[in-house]
């Protein structure tokens, strides 16, 4: 089978999106449904004292309250066991917004009023929910290192030193997270935006102690995710309300609530020194990060230092960093991760440090090139950076910029600016199971892991079977995201496509090898539904299984089970990573220094392209992320009362369509010979990272001002 170039195909869930057919979690109705509403903590740290509800019991249509009294403790967390499932509703306080109690009745409007009338009592205890916060506890991360960094600094013909601030960010996907519970003949049906549907099916059998083979869950369609919609705590509330009232629930979180109760972008401080040598080649990067941590958050400080350093040819690296433990929800996984913040940390200073040396920023990442991991000596299997580079620069027009900062001016008056930066991330896999079903009536049902997050999974799915075998398109089903009909991995992290498209492929491979033996030499014409019609064979159906470089069987047991089991990017024998190039123009007004980007310039090497339509779409999205990232975007937090301040899209500030200005997309479009099958590499993370250390940049080209911190606004250029 052919690996590529694919077609450009149309989005395969474009129409029934536009025309608003397509169906989330919260569109869901179902006979005598119960609507909830969750009771917030209005404290951030302490315990609960009374909880009456005798108040939201007396409003019309209000059913039941659920309390703590409802649930019953999870079975104790053993170290070779799952992992715990969230906590349900409890009366200690961790944090501002947790939720204390659920308001189930016949109608949404009822259950709101319900909550509002409850007042709980606490006895509150002093908490720190700031970095600055004299109560923040400091807890040192383990080491990254490799090579004699003091040495070598030693010995740098040019080093430059400084501390970058990125700040809290919430996700805010437009679908609100959602859940439906249905409760029947003994078994439970969670309808969830989710992108990992097994982990729920996982957590909330823990959390309320049932079986497992009884908890179905099902998250095919999300509307936005970027890894907030993983394991909610509210689902196994509705579940539990769903089980006691034995009538299907749903509670649709309102924004508000949701900054405070789901997983957020941490903020993070990163100290970087970097040397070079007299010919530009840097010889050490010293790389400290600090960020926000809940008090038994698992976001590692590690993985900072996991991809950045491993894109340039760096002989000598120590990474270190701590975890400042607040008393706050638990932050989590956001677009771009761990390399967004941390790229706007390096690819800044490495900015700086091209002035500092005289020369061009492009020229300096160029002289950088590498082609093994400096962390461990392997070769990279494929690295396209420099093509990133080359082809950024020269639609950008890099070539005319005039190196000078505070050179270019318009004849408005407004000042110039022309900054790049580049980005990177890992390329992981998972083991994948799916089952690929075509019958004699003109319908291909394809089964596999996956969540269709916007991202295009669909799609990608549907260019390999439609290039592999002689179907027809519109019977071609692509069922995901359901546990009851293909085992579930989260999808998050760029792992998907890279997951389900060389499953696909073996599978279209794999039923033609099928229908080859079923002919056994005749010759039957027609596409392959006529072919089993001809023959009077009602359907023909085949399974297979994908494993990641280096997996066993292990891994599939692991997926049939619910669990995790990601392949890093450092697979045996090689590595993989996509990269990015970024190239952006900035204006700043001269009168209210306000900050426009009229013009972009992406170039990615995610391997080979699948759906060059999503993939585009993808690189577009993470562009204007990045412009948010590093313009608009920030959290506020109130170190009064531990909560947040700005929790819905009038207060959280990101970019509208008059904000953007044009921008040029490219994709290097050439496969990964070890990666996978098909040669393709995770694409939607690495098209956010790198994007807001261009517009630092190119901020300094214009002004001769550094701006080491985001988001950058009109009051750090007056």
């Amino acid at each position: 089978m052919s690996v590529g170039p694919f077609s450009d195909r149309a989005r395969v869930d474009a129409l029934a999106k536009v025309r608003g057919e397509a169906r989330f979690a919260a569109d869901l109705t179902l006979p005598r449904l119960l609507y909830a509403m969750t009771v917030p903590s209005a404290i951030a740290k302490g315990t609960m004292t009374a909880l009456p509800v005798e108040a939201a019991l007396r409003v019309p249509g209000v059913v039941r309250v659920l309390t703590p009294d409802d649930f019953r403790a999870p079975p104790p967390f053993t170290e070779d066991g799952p992992p715990p499932p969230p906590p349900t509703l409890e009366t200690t306080i961790a944090y501002r917004g947790q939720p204390l109690a659920l308001v189930i009745a016949e109608t949404l409007e009822a259950a709101i009023e319900g909550a509002e009338t409850i007042r709980p009592t606490f006895a509150s205890e002093p908490f720190a929910c700031v970095m600055e916060s004299a109560g923040a506890q400091r807890q040192p991360a383990e080491d990254v290192a490799f090579g004699d960094v003091p040495t070598a600094l030693s010995f740098a013909a040019s080093t430059v030193e400084a501390i970058y601030d990125s700040p809290t960010q919430h996700h805010n996907p437009l679908e609100l997270i959602a859940t439906v519970a249905v409760w029947e003949d003994g078994q439970l049906l969670i309808h969830e935006s989710t992108q990992a549907s097994s982990l729920v099916k996982g957590a909330v059998a823990g959390a309320l102690r049932i079986d497992p083979a009884r908890v179905h869950v099902r998250g095919a369609t999300i509307g936005g995710s970027f890894g907030q919609k993983a394991v909610q705590r509210q689902t196994a509330l509705v579940a539990r309300a769903a089980i006691l009232s034995g009538r299907p629930v749903k509670l649709v979180q309102p924004r508000g609530q949701i900054f405070h109760t789901a997983t957020y972008r941490t903020r993070t401080r990163h100290r970087i020194q970097i040397g070079a040598d007299a010919a530009g080649k840097i010889v050490a990067v010293q790389h400290h990060v600090e960020q926000e941590q809940s008090p038994g958050g698992y976001f590692a400080v590690s993985e900072y230092h996991r991809d950045v350093i491993r894109m340039y040819g760096v002989q000598n690296y120590l990474g270190t960093g701590a975890d400042i433990r607040l008393d706050r929800q638990d932050p989590g996984y956001m677009r771009g991760t761990h390399p967004q913040p941390a790229c706007f940390a390096f690819e800044s200073a490495l900015d700086e440090l091209a002035y500092k040396s005289g020369r061009d920023p492009v020229e300096l990442r160029l002289a950088n090139d590498t082609r093994v991991d400096p962390q461990n000596g392997q070769p990279l299997s494929s690295r396209f950076l420099n093509e990133c580079l080359r082809e950024g620069a020269r639609r950008f027009g890099w070539s005319r910029r005039s190196p000078e900062p505070g050179s270019i001016t318009a004849p408005d008056g407004s000042q110039i600016g022309w900054g790049m930066a580049c980005g990177i991330y890992q390329s992981a896999t998972t083991p994948a199971i799916a089952t690929l079903r075509i019958d004699a009536r003109g319908r291909t049902r394809f089964a596999i892991s996956g969540h269709e997050m916007g991202q295009g999974m669909h799609t990608a799915i549907a260019a390999v079977l439609l290039e592999g075998l002689d179907i027809d398109p519109d019977g071609l089903e692509v069922a995901i995201g359901d546990t009851r009909v293909a085992p579930q991995h989260m999808t998050a992290g760029s792992w998907g496509t890279n997951s389900v498209v060389p499953t696909a492929m073996q599978a279209a491979e794999r039923m033609r090898s099928a229908f080859a033996e079923l002919l056994g030499g005749r010759q039957v014409s027609g596409n392959l539904h006529r072919k089993l019609a001809a023959i009077r064979r009602p359907f023909l159906q085949i399974e297979v299984s994908t494993l990641g470089p280096g997996q066993d069987q292990s891994a599939l047991e692991a997926l049939r089970q619910g669990g995790f089991a990601v392949a890093e990017s450092v697979y045996p024998g090689f590595s993989t990573f996509s990269y990015s190039a970024h190239f952006v123009e900035v204006r700043i007004e001269p009168g209210t220094r306000r900050i426009r980007v009229p013009r972009v310039v992406s170039i990615a090497d995610c391997g080979r392209v699948v759906s060059p339509r999503t993939a585009e779409s993808q690189v577009y999205g993470g562009v204007i992320w990045g412009l948010s990232h590093a313009l608009r975007e920030a959290t506020e937090i109130d170190p009064r009362y531990g909560g947040y301040l700005n929790v819905d899209l009038a207060d959280y500030v990101v970019p509208v369509n008059a904000d953007i200005g044009e921008i040029e997309i490219g994709l290097v479009d050439q496969p990964d010979p070890l990666a996978n099958a098909v040669g393709v590499k995770g694409l939607g993370q690495v098209s956010m990272v790198g994007i807001s250390a261009a517009v630092a940049n190119a901020v300094f080209h214009a002004t001769g001002k550094r701006v080491r911190e985001l988001p950058i606004r009109v009051e750090h250029l007056l």
